[in-house]
């Protein structure tokens, strides 16, 4: 739950690095927390608080998730301009994932200093 913090923290610096730890984490709690609106969907009385919450989560976690993933390319020593490969079809989203996997750089980069490779 710290990286989830400290990534919200952060939430609109595009600058910097993000070690593999912060930004998977950041994502399974994002993914956890965007589910439980959908408790209230499949009660019928709720549906619609339901929506309107998942709705509400969605918008507010756009730029907090853009901020991360960026730092997350900085880390791997990838300009954020990479996240547009993600655009590209089915290869695009399996080969930012493959980049999401790697290992931080040990030294520094023009992003920023290591601070914390994982």
């Amino acid at each position: 739950m710290h990286w989830y913090i400290k990534a919200l923290k952060n939430y609109a610096t595009f600058r910097g690095r993000a070690t593999r730890t912060e930004y998977w984490v950041f994502t399974l709690f994002g993914y956890i927390f965007a589910f439980v609106p959908y408790i209230f969907v499949a009660i019928d009385s709720l549906a619609l608080f339901g929506a309107i919450l998942a709705f509400a989560y969605a918008v507010a976690m756009i730029l907090p998730s853009l901020a991360v993933t960026v730092r997350r390319l900085h880390d791997t020593g990838r300009s954020g301009w990479w996240y547009l490969i993600n655009f590209v079809p089915v290869i695009g989203g399996i080969w930012l994932l493959i980049l999401f996997c790697q290992r931080s750089e040990v030294t520094a980069n023009i992003y920023d200093t290591d601070t914390q490779a994982s």
